[in-house]
């Protein structure tokens, strides 16, 4: 294919792109027809990941707050995430569904996607004596000058969403290849090629139990409670690919 034949094909697509989400009705349905063959990632399935550590045995938080945050938060959103794969299969059988109720099923799967992953990482970086080491805890020095610097950084961040909702994220970007705490909302929220190292619930869910609104003193006890080597091999598998 010419350079001229290629730019026009990418045009006449972008075109088409442009042209399905202001009027494509008609072309969703279609879209639709063709397209019966629902693959896995559509249909749901998934299994809670069970926790890794007892959690009975953590300083500051009580078995009664981790077993109802995993059982009633992260459960249900996996639950809720393997209904909305099997409605979305079933949406894309039928040509005549609206592209306006798909995207809503498709904002949906975002939403439970993100916070499956976000429980799962944050879960699973309990469990340990709070005291960091190895490269993570050398790469937070450089990029915040100390750990002590990176800790009040992450603190102030975690606790601006105190009161309110979201989680606070120590990530390593692919791209940019910068540690970074990020800020996020809700479980849609997160910079591009961002990946999880260290992550903190702050919905209320996950210290309302035993603190109440005390932020603070659940930032206190999450942090005593941190599995350093954990976040230590998140690490190293993404700097290392």
């Amino acid at each position: 294919m010419t350079d001229e034949a290629r730019r026009e094909a990418l045009t006449l697509m972008g075109a088409g792109a442009v042209g399905l989400m202001a009027y494509g009705i008609g072309a969703a349905q279609a879209v639709a027809t063709r397209s019966t063959d629902v693959r896995g990632s559509l249909l749901g399935g998934r299994e809670p990941k069970p926790l890794r550590f007892d959690p009975a045995k953590l300083n500051g938080l009580s078995e009664k707050l981790i077993r109802s945050h995993w059982e009633n938060n992260y459960v249900g959103s996996v639950k809720t995430l393997n209904m909305i794969g099997e409605r979305l299969a079933a949406a894309m059988r039928d040509p005549e569904l609206p592209p306006i109720v798909y995207g809503g099923l498709k904002r949906e799967e975002l939403h439970r996607v993100g916070s499956v992953v976000l429980h799962e990482h944050y879960f699973d970086n309990l469990g340990g004596d709070g005291k960091p080491g190895g490269d993570v805890l050398q790469g937070l020095a450089k990029a915040y000058g100390s750990y002590d610097a990176w800790e009040a950084e992450f603190r102030r961040t975690a606790l601006s969403l105190a009161g309110g909702s979201g989680w606070c994220v120590l990530t390593y970007n692919r791209y940019t290849r910068e540690l970074r705490n990020q800020w996020a909302w809700d479980h849609m929220h997160g910079a591009i090629a961002g990946m999880p190292l260290l992550v903190l619930d702050m919905y209320e869910h996950s210290y309302h139990m035993d603190y109440g609104s005390a932020a603070a003193k659940y930032l206190d006890a999450f942090m005593k409670n941190v599995d350093w080597q954990e976040v230590e091999r998140r690490f190293e598998a993404i700097t290392k690919v």
